[in-house]
């Protein structure tokens, strides 16, 4: 049992990390290092069933992100009803429609063509799970009064990437889908104002025939300077 004690009058438990040989340190990071290279969004799902708990641990895992002040600003909306998977992807297809026919700039659709992608999103429907992350701007308290939330955009964003790894370590695949307008995903889910759409997560099993682009990373001497 952790030791407790009180600091200025808050609460505080003891953490021990038990320390481990840097052998094994350095084996348990090319262990995750080799299992997230392997990692890739995918646009091709199976139909194959995945269990409601397999998706509750990954989400719970997701909620243990780190967060401004602790406020965790976000709410995980989990679809799996088929009906509003398939009214998701046609409002989702009409917003991407207008960007690929006019609303992203030239230079985007240039990068884009090593993707292949385009304005169909058949995995909306596919995939057994829809996770939309959205952010919280602001709390409600029981008497109805704002209460601040901070450093939204990037605590939401850290809780993604929680969700992403959580998802790969689970065996299942995801792709992050951004719509542009989301809107129409508070609209559809009944989101309350103080809510707004950060990204889209179709989950489930790759499909038997699925391909994906060649592409590569940047190397390490490209993102990473030591001082």
């Amino acid at each position: 049992m952790s030791e407790s004690k009180f600091i200025n009058g808050y609460p505080f438990i003891s953490y021990k990390q038990k320390n481990i040989p840097e052998e094994q340190s350095i084996e348990n990071s090319k262990q995750f290092l080799n299992a997230m290279l392997k990692r890739r969004s995918i646009r091709h799902f199976s139909e194959m069933p995945v269990s409601e708990e397999i998706i509750r641990n990954i989400l719970s895992v997701g909620n243990t992100a780190p967060s401004g002040a602790n406020k965790q600003p976000w709410t995980f909306c989990v679809i799996q009803d088929a009906q509003l998977k398939k009214q998701i992807r046609q409002a989702a297809e009409r917003e991407e429609y207008v960007s690929y026919h006019g609303r992203m700039p030239a230079e985007w659709l240039e990068d884009l063509k090593p993707l292949q992608t385009d304005w169909q999103k058949p995995f909306l429907e596919t995939a057994p799970w829809l996770i939309v992350v959205c952010k919280k701007s602001y709390e409600i308290n029981a008497e109805g009064k704002k209460k601040n939330n901070y450093y939204i955009q990037e605590s939401t964003g850290i809780a993604v990437g929680f969700l992403i790894a959580a998802i790969h370590a689970a065996g299942l695949v995801t792709l992050t889908h951004t719509p542009s307008p989301m809107s129409f995903l508070s609209k559809l889910l009944k989101r309350p104002e103080n809510e707004k759409p950060f990204l889209l997560l179709p989950v489930g099993y790759a499909a038997d025939e699925c391909w994906v682009p060649d592409i590569k990373k940047k190397s390490m001497e490209e993102v990473c300077f030591f001082y």
